[in-house]
C-alpha cells in the first residue's frame, strides 16, 4: 500500500474549506441565537406593556392638565399615549382639546368643534373616513404606543360584556393590526 503525500495545494483548500464550515457553522449558531433573544426581549418588551380598558371618566384623568400624568388621547376607540408631543396636547397646547377622550369625529373632520370630540363617525363622508384612517395608521399607530382601548368598544352602557361585539364589524377597525 503506497501512501500519497498531500500537494500544499490541496491541503489548503482542506484547511480551508474545514475553516468555512466552521465558520458558516458558527454563523449560523450565532444567527438562531439573535432570532431567540431577539423574540424573547420582544415578547417581555410587550408583557411589560398592560393592555386595560379606560371608561370615560379615566380617560378624562388624562386630559394633560396635571403636570407629570400622562397624556393620553383615543381614536377608534384605542388610546395613544401622546405625552411626547406634550407641545401639541398638553395644557395650553393647539390640540389639548383633543385628549382625555375618544376624538375619532374630531380627527377625521380635522375639527376642534366642541360638538365633533366624541367617538361617534355617524353622518362622515368617505373623505373623512379615508382621513381618518390616513392619520390613526400614519400619524398615531406609527408614532405613540398604544397603552389600552375604550371600555366602549366591548362594553355595554351598563358595564356588561357586549356578547354581541364582533371587532371586525366595528366601523374603521382592524383587529388584525391592533392586537
Amino acid at each position: 500500500m503506497t501512501t500519497r503525500k498531500l500537494q500544499p495545494q490541496t491541503r489548503f483548500l482542506q484547511t480551508s474549506s474545514r475553516q468555512s464550515t466552521m465558520f458558516y457553522a458558527r454563523s449560523v449558531v450565532l444567527y438562531a441565537l439573535l432570532c431567540i433573544c431577539s423574540t424573547n426581549y420582544s415578547k417581555i418588551k410587550n408583557a411589560s406593556i398592560p393592555v386595560r380598558l379606560f371608561t370615560e371618566e379615566e380617560l378624562q384623568r388624562y386630559d394633560g392638565s396635571e403636570d407629570g400624568q400622562p397624556i393620553y388621547m383615543a381614536i377608534k376607540g384605542v388610546v395613544f399615549d401622546v405625552t411626547t408631543g406634550k407641545e401639541f396636547y398638553g395644557k395650553g397646547a393647539p390640540y389639548n382639546a383633543l385628549v382625555g377622550k375618544d376624538s375619532t369625529r374630531a380627527v377625521a373632520k380635522m375639527s376642534l368643534d366642541p360638538a365633533d370630540l366624541t367617538h361617534d363617525t355617524t353622518g362622515l363622508t368617505e373623505n373623512q373616513l379615508q382621513s381618518l384612517e390616513q392619520i390613526f395608521k400614519g400619524t398615531y399607530k406609527a408614532k405613540y404606543p398604544i397603552v389600552g382601548y375604550t371600555s366602549r368598544r366591548v362594553l355595554n352602557e351598563d358595564g356588561s360584556p357586549n356578547k354581541d361585539f364582533k371587532p371586525e364589524d366595528q366601523p374603521n377597525f382592524n383587529i388584525k393590526e391592533e392586537f
